[in-house]
This record gives structure tokens, C-alpha cells and sequence, in this order.
């Protein structure tokens, strides 16, 4: 049985992780958040909620301690200091596979009239993620980074990856696609560690979504 912690449990995608993982799968859950009561209709044998915050790096030690994969779908301010928490209470729990949250254009990847809407309309947000990106990818933890195009909730799972130092593809994927790969990574922890992905809807190109 893999036991999977997800940190920020109550956002869009963490919603939609979590429901396939109780699906699709035998793993474990361990919800942890603010105001834990925004997920209190999941708990059961197989799920867990503890509220707290990703700062607290004591409280987030003793949930971390015995799990196998810790996911984070994270935001805010204080995204920097929140990535080296998580890696200190990883490090004091001695738990290694990590999933993170970030965003397109954190390493300039992004091409051509997208490339320079998204890093205007994104602003001092790309370097906030950047150097939240970067405590992971400075750490020896076996980390997963991933990078969504502009966020859909198309009720579809269709996505393609590009790596570290590819060129960012496409300009939308869908909430049920980030999911999809979050628990297909948790389920095959083996797979792209220490990775960042780009990941996109495949024939999505365009200047900016094609919603803007």
C-alpha cells in the first residue's frame, strides 16, 4: 500500500488527485491544510486530514514521517520559504519523492508572442516560482517539478511533457491533466525523478489561450 501526502489538499488539482486516487487506486491519502474542514467529507479508512500549515516544519515533519510520496500543490507569497520547509521536514522524516506544483516560464522556456504574453501577464509570479524550483532542484530529494500551460477545467485527460530544457509546447492543459500525472508519478514514484516537466495540450499552440 503507497501512502501519498498532499500538501494544500483542498485546491483544484489536489481535489481532482484525490478523487482519483480513491478511484483508481489502492493508495493511502494523508490530507494536510489550512482549515482542514474544506475536506472533511473525504475522510475514511484510507484518508486522513491534518490541519496545518506548510511553515510549521515540526507539525509538518510528524506528517510526513512514514509516507512514501509527498505531493505539493502549493501557492503563495512565501512559495520560497514553503519549498524549503517541505525539504527540511522531508529531510528530518527521511522521505525523498516529491511532486511539485510550479508553472510555465520559470526558466524563460517559454517561446515566441506566448512566450512573451505569459512572462508579462506573470510577472514577479515566475520568479517567485523559480526560486522555489530551484531549492528543489539544489536538494537531494527525488523531485518531480511540474509546469502546467494556462489551466483548463475541460473534463479531459490529453497531455504531452517537454523537459527541462526543452521549449515549452502548447498554451492550455486541463486541471484533470495535471492530476492524471500527479497520480500516475505517485503510483510509479520510479519515473521522472529529479525532472521538471512542461506539460501541455497537444495542439494548443497559439499566442496566448485561446480563451484570452
Amino acid at each position: 500500500m503507497t501512502k501519498v501526502l498532499i500538501l494544500g489538499a483542498a485546491g483544484q488539482i489536489a481535489r481532482l488527485s484525490e478523487q482519483q486516487f480513491l478511484a483508481d487506486t489502492n493508495v493511502d491519502l494523508t490530507l494536510y491544510l489550512r482549515n482542514a474542514q474544506r475536506v472533511n467529507d473525504l475522510k475514511s479508512a484510507r484518508v486522513t486530514v491534518i490541519d496545518g500549515d506548510t511553515t510549521d516544519e515540526a507539525k509538518l515533519t510528524q506528517a510526513i514521517a512514514g509516507q512514501d510520496v509527498v505531493y505539493a500543490n502549493l501557492a503563495g507569497q512565501n512559495i520560497k520559504t514553503q519549498a524549503e520547509t517541505v525539504l527540511a521536514a522531508m529531510h528530518a522524516a527521511n522521505v525523498k519523492r516529491l511532486i511539485w506544483i510550479s508553472t510555465l516560464g520559470i526558466y524563460d522556456e517559454v517561446p515566441g508572442k506566448f512566450g512573451a504574453w505569459n512572462n508579462a501577464t506573470l510577472g514577479s509570479y515566475l520568479t517567485r516560482y523559480y526560486s522555489a524550483a530551484e531549492v528543489l532542484e539544489n536538494s537531494d530529494l527525488d523531485y518531480t517539478i511540474i509546469r502546467p500551460a494556462w489551466l483548463t477545467n475541460k473534463p479531459e485527460v490529453a497531455y504531452e511533457t517537454t523537459g527541462r530544457h526543452d521549449a515549452f509546447k502548447g498554451t492550455e492543459v486541463s486541471r484533470q491533466s495535471i492530476a492524471a500525472l500527479v497520480v500516475k508519478l505517485a503510483t510509479h514514484p520510479d519515473e521522472a525523478v529529479r525532472a521538471s516537466l512542461g506539460v501541455n495540450k497537444p495542439d494548443t499552440d497559439g499566442d496566448k489561450p485561446a480563451w484570452y
